[in-house]
């Protein structure tokens, strides 16, 4: 399966100097170790998931080696991390048993994007067999994922704060080495900002950002349209990939590799999707808010797909993106038809 994009883009902080600011162009280092090292014990302490089968806690971080500094280089922040983590979870049935295990990430680096984070997570070898294990597998890790995810913004703001001096204009501008020049209507995502994209984690990125929306028409009830969406084994078989899919309210999705995943955040059963959606090279913690609407025109549907918070930089490869891999591919392993208007 192809990918929807490619490359990696880097966030830094770029700003102007005036004249009375020579030292901005001089090169700065900070070492973030320590301050990294507590951050992230922090955030990964306490971080707990709970499923039928019982709840599973991080217990303790008991091993944290690595490395994280900021260069300031011309009025550019650069930033390094590289870190080993090994951590314990314990884990506690319904019944009231007890189970503990463990927890080792290698690769947290700035060289890869935190989708590709390896989160390995295993049961201690005196312990029985347990489904908690898969749950710490599942949920657990994206809980995980995402709390490594937020260490990553706190560097990146809380950290920096003073790193670079004052602007003529005493504003700092963020973006992106692809940032788009389109002049559309924008959504900022910044600390200071009112008009950020619903549930999209406030890292100080200013994302402008696009809406849009599809329309699309598929020869078959809303109810089969609707379970295609949520059905992990029917999107395993349009994608032709393996997935993961959580259809149910705050559950998550993972597709196409690991190129797409999020939460759905409303099901309204037959009739309305509403998801937090993200393609894995935008920039980090940053989603799109997906409504799917499905509308009963007798023998067909009428799918309505609404879009916001999409990257101006990509709104044309979303919108390909969901033709090609979602509409196109749904009509041809379900045989439903569709037709594009």
């Amino acid at each position: 399966m192809a990918k929807w994009g490619e490359g990696d883009p880097r966030w830094i902080v770029e700003e102007r100097a005036d004249a009375t600011n020579v030292n901005n162009w001089h090169w700065t280092e900070r070492d973030a170790t320590n301050w990294s090292s507590d951050k992230l014990k922090s955030l990964l302490l306490g971080v707990s998931v709970e499923s039928e089968e019982g709840t599973c806690e991080v217990t303790e971080v008991s091993k944290l080696e690595g490395e994280a500094s900021i260069n300031n280089r011309k009025g550019k922040l650069i930033f390094f991390y590289e870190w080993n983590l090994k951590a314990t979870w314990t884990g506690k049935s319904k019944s009231g048993i007890q189970y503990k295990g463990s927890i080792e990430v290698p690769n947290l680096s700035d060289e890869n994007d935190m989708e590709d984070l390896d989160i390995c997570v295993m049961l201690n070898k005196d312990e029985p067999e347990t489904p908690l294990v898969n749950l710490m597998k599942t949920k657990g890790a994206d809980k995980i994922r995402e709390a490594l995810g937020s260490y990553v913004g706190f560097l990146k703001t809380e950290f920096t704060q003073g790193m670079i001096l004052p602007t003529a204009n005493g504003v700092a501008k963020l973006q992106t080495t692809s940032q788009s020049t389109a002049t559309k209507d924008k959504t900022q995502i910044s600390s200071s900002s009112t008009t950020a994209a619903p549930n999209s984690i406030n890292t100080g990125v200013k994302i402008p950002t696009c809406k849009f929306s599809m329309r699309e028409t598929f020869l078959t009830s809303p109810a089969d349209l609707y379970r295609v969406f949520l059905n992990q084994e029917m999107v395993q078989a349009f994608t032709h990939a393996p997935a993961t899919v959580d259809g149910q309210r705050g559950g998550k999705f993972r597709l196409l590799g690991g190129n797409v995943f999020g939460e759905f955040t409303e099901l309204v059963p037959d009739e309305k999707i509403v998801m937090r959606w993200r393609y894995n090279n935008w920039p980090c913690e940053h989603y799109a808010t997906i409504t799917l609407t499905l509308l009963d025109r007798s023998s067909e549907t009428e799918l309505k797909v609404e879009c916001r918070g999409v990257p101006d930089s990509e709104e044309e490869q979303t919108k390909e993106g969901w033709k090609r891999y979602y509409f196109e591919a749904i009509r041809q392993t379900f045989g439903y038809g569709a037709r594009l208007f």
